[in-house]
């Protein structure tokens, strides 16, 4: 970095994640019954302030005064603040030791707290440029100096003009007051920091927005505490993804983006093009054509069960991990398919749009209990198996038809062939995944070989029913009962109809693809999904890819992580070393998995490198993706 930069940075709500009066009002105020009143209208005043719809003069009077603290409070304000300092502060300790030289802190709040806390840091008193409390002699916060430029209106700019510094000036800050020293022509540039806040007039005036101090670093060539800002990382959520996973991931300092719907081929090709990581459920097709232009896509979250809705080969070949939530909504699923079960063994689906319609018709007739009936599981997965133990508890026989030879759960069979289960299941379930050679699994012929009366649920994947050949054997009456979730098309919006062949249909229940929509499930999801994400980008982990080979990876700790992921062919590994080698890096761990399409190579060095060996390592002609973590 050079010399002549100088960096101007805020002290609330910047350095800290919080505003320091605030917390002074808690403190001082605790045990008084205005308290919680008292505390609301400070803030009030605060964001006013700060978005400069008053002067700072008037509120930091009206501050003081509604106060009543005492300067016995401040070593406990002291310690909440030092507990408040913001993630990224704290995360690069180190750098802003480093660069203290040339960091000044400039605040409309108080030496009196600021000081104890910025020393820390390595930012000395006399770099620190803020109010000053006055005392009566009892000790009591009665005012501020008023002779200190900082207590005036465009405090922050009359001070930098007044210390006269040579050379550009960039300032960090969340407040109106801070661009005003961009607005008064003093400042090269001002960076607008929404780590803890967003104020929409700030951010309009900003010349760059810095999620975090990472990005404020990155972009002035600064060294950082990540090696890739993580406020550079563009996440785009597609469908409604539950608003826990969205809020993990802007923990994380991620850029979130949100479309409450799916998109098609041509508007994720334009949604997807700046995206690093796509989060999406079952809606919305991550083709070849979309990941041709998904340039900087390191990472495809599938909020469901099933992936088939994204080229998994494709995003092998360019690098892209995906991950899923293969056990999140395992119950929710199983309930939901329980349920109806039993409601369609009762016909009641028809008996309440009879009632609906004014009609009374209390009949056993054709209603039956499910406890000694046999229920037929076809594909014995989670979820498949999961229903198998939870349907034998209330008294069902289950039998399950799986490709694979699997470990049956309490007294369920295996069939030795589909045939075998259609022709002896009084219920049949269907629970296998998408993947293309599944399409059309269940043919009209299939139906043709399920007992009379049966009842069928399609809760999986819905190109892997004829929907022509169920139609016809409901209508018939062979099939008097059936519950679908999923269907061939479905619509990308809940503002888009919904069209099926199986409207209408007697005693058939119909739902919008929410097997797997509890909150609780949702939320595990949403939980699930953008962890193993974040370890990703993290780390290096692969545990749980669906297209990568997994591999898990202790936290990084005193050395550079080199992730490189190649084409799976003979001798690339000898290649990376080799590299390593010529640039006499030492090798402190290094872990390396393959599977058909490709080989991943994570390598732990325990020095400084130069550039030469990354552009050496990228240009090994295998190479998919490379990228370093520190």
């Amino acid at each position: 970095m050079e010399n002549h930069k100088h960096f101007v940075i805020d002290f609330d709500s910047t350095f800290t994640r919080v505003e320091a009066l605030d917390v002074l009002c808690e403190i001082s105020l605790r045990g008084q019954p205005d308290a919680q009143e008292s505390l609301a209208k400070i803030k009030e005043i605060t964001d006013l302030g700060m978005e400069g719809k008053i002067s700072f003069r008037e509120s930091l009077e009206n501050r003081l005064e509604i106060l009543r603290a005492h300067k016995s409070h401040l070593p406990e304000l002291i310690a909440r603040l030092s507990d408040q300092v913001s993630d990224s502060f704290q995360r690069n300790k180190e750098f802003v030791r480093k660069y203290s030289g040339q960091i000044y802190i400039l605040s409309n709040g108080f030496k009196d707290f600021i000081v104890p806390i910025v020393e820390h840091f390595g930012i000395t008193e006399d770099r620190v440029f803020a109010n000053e409390f006055t005392y009566d002699e009892e000790g009591n916060i009665v005012g501020f100096n008023k002779e200190n430029l900082l207590s005036e209106n465009n405090g922050k700019p009359n001070k930098i003009r007044s210390m006269n510094l040579k050379g550009e000036v960039y300032v960090l800050g969340d407040g109106y007051t801070d661009y005003e020293i961009k607005k008064a022509g003093i400042a090269h540039k001002f960076y607008a920091f929404t780590e803890n806040v967003r104020r929409a007039n700030v951010l309009q005036n900003a010349d760059h927005e810095a999620p975090n101090l990472d990005e404020f670093l990155y972009v002035n060539k600064m060294e950082r505490a990540l090696s890739y800002p993580k406020s550079r990382i563009n996440v785009l959520l597609l469908e409604n993804i539950h608003e826990h996973g969205i809020k993990k991931l802007q923990e994380e300092g991620y850029n979130v983006k949100v479309h409450p719907a799916g998109m098609d081929e041509d508007e994720l090709i334009e949604a997807i093009k700046d995206v690093s990581i796509l989060g999406i459920r079952s809606k919305t097709q991550v083709t070849k054509k979309v990941l041709e232009s998904a340039n900087r896509l390191l990472a495809v979250g599938a909020f469901c069960i099933g992936t088939n809705q994204i080229d998994l080969i494709t995003c092998q070949r360019k690098g892209v991990a995906v991950f899923n939530a293969p056990f999140s909504n395992t119950r929710s699923v199983v309930e939901m398919a329980i349920a109806e079960l039993i409601m369609l063994m009762r016909n009641l689906p028809d008996k309440s749009v009879s009632m609906h319609q004014g009609k009374w018709n209390k009949s056993a007739s054709g209603s039956f209990e499910v406890r000694g009936k046999t229920l037929g599981i076809i594909g014995y997965g989670n979820i498949g198996a999961q229903l198998s133990v939870v349907a034998e508890s209330i008294g069902m026989k289950v039998q399950f038809f799986d490709l694979e030879e699997k470990l049956a759960l309490g007294n369920a069979v295996q069939c030795k062939s589909l045939e075998e289960l259609l022709g002896s299941s009084d219920m049949i379930t269907l629970h296998i995944d998408g993947r293309k050679d599944n399409n059309g699994f269940l043919t009209e012929k299939h139906f043709s070989q399920m007992k009379d009366g049966v009842i069928f649920l399609n809760l999986s994947r819905g190109p892997v029913v004829d929907i022509a050949g169920l139609k016809k054997y409901v209508l018939s009456g062979k099939i008097r009962g059936v519950g679908v979730d999923v269907f061939p098309e479905e619509p990308l919006s809940n503002d888009d109809e919904f069209i099926s062949e199986l409207r209408g249909l007697p005693n058939t229940i119909l739902t919008p693809h929410i097997g797997g929509s509890t909150l609780e499930a949702q939320e595990n999801i949403a939980d699930f999904v953008p962890g193993k994400i974040m370890e990703y980008i993290n780390t290096g982990s692969t545990s749980n890819s669906v297209n990568f080979p997994n591999i898990v990876l202790p936290m990084l700790k005193n050395a550079h992580r080199f992730i490189h992921i190649h084409r799976n062919e003979p001798g690339v590994l000898a290649k990376i070393n080799h590299e390593l080698a010529a640039h006499n890096l030492n090798i402190v761990g290094q872990y390396l998995k393959t599977n058909e399409e490709i080989g991943y190579v994570i390598t732990d060095i325990n020095k400084d490198y130069d550039e030469e060996v990354i552009k050496n390592l990228k240009s090994i002609k295998e190479t998919i993706r490379f990228r370093v973590l520190y």
